[in-house]
């Protein structure tokens, strides 16, 4: 299906198509359409009203957003022991961190492009594993759909690494636009190349696509390396749920928008 969106010149217009299907919207209109069910058939117009305002509560809360990513994604739990990362069997080449992008925004207090929320998180999340475990680090990060001007993601993101870390990048991959050129322009740069382990860096939500698409491309590519996920944002493991947790909140509900934009993308083979 990703393949189709692509061939018919359609990838632009992912943001508008990603906004019809994505809550809040689906779901008023689910309210919306009970509401105007009421007088001619109550039951059928309660129950769509009480399933689409429910539906829309549920989403908006962090534990709603919590239990749909493990119903449709399974994400991993954050990475633990990192100090081991390092160690790989004789023989078996070395590790390297790889920081995924997640976009870029406009910032005129920048003077231009910067990186967005998700890569930044990123990208310090990969800078502090770095220090950690002293494996090298690179990104990988081109230009999204509609921003074809300015710096590559992978160019921000060695700069502000460079500049505001103190920490230098092994390399960046600058021309890919989505996760599966991510993985397989990535994977080309490790061609001849001795790493036996590929840690890889993005929100736990997005680890599953990522995660399919590397073992993709590795395989195509007739390598062996190890990969790792190491999640960004990941919920703390068994962590007990407290009543904030069931009420709606900006953070509830963009949770939930991300889950299903990755679900979405799993099923579109994108």
């Amino acid at each position: 299906m990703n393949a189709w969106i692509q061939a018919l010149g359609l990838s632009g217009l992912k943001p508008l198509l990603l906004a019809l299907v994505l809550p809040p919207l689906p779901l008023l209109l689910l309210a919306l359409l009970g509401a105007w069910w009421l007088r001619r058939r109550p039951a059928l117009g309660w129950g769509l009203l009480l399933a689409g305002s429910g539906l829309q509560w549920a989403s908006c809360t962090p534990a709603g957003a919590d239990a749909l990513a493990e119903a449709l994604l399974h994400p991993p739990r954050a990475l633990e022991h990192a100090e081991r990362l390092s160690s790989l069997p004789p023989g078996r080449g070395q590790a390297l961190i790889l920081v995924l992008g997640g976009g870029r925004v406009e910032a005129p207090e920048y003077g231009g492009v910067t990186l967005n929320a998700l890569s930044l998180q990123r990208l310090r999340y990969g800078i502090r594993l770095s220090r950690q475990t002293g494996i090298a680090l690179a990104f990988s990060g081109g230009r999204g759909p509609g921003m074809d001007e300015g710096p590559s993601e992978g160019a921000l993101a060695a700069r502000i690494a460079r500049e505001e870390y103190g920490h230098a990048l092994l390399w960046v991959e600058e021309r890919s636009r989505d996760t599966q050129a991510n993985a397989r322009l990535s994977v080309e740069q490790l061609r001849g190349q001795d790493f036996g382990r590929l840690i890889l860096v993005t929100h736990d939500l997005h680890q599953p696509r990522a995660l399919r698409n590397f073992e993709r491309a590795r395989d195509a590519a007739g390598l062996a390396f190890e990969l790792v996920p190491a999640p960004v944002d990941a919920p703390e493991r068994d962590a007990a749920l407290e009543w904030g947790d069931f009420l709606p909140s900006p953070a509830g509900l963009a949770r939930s928008r991300y889950v299903l934009h990755e679900w979405l993308g799993w099923l579109a083979g994108a």
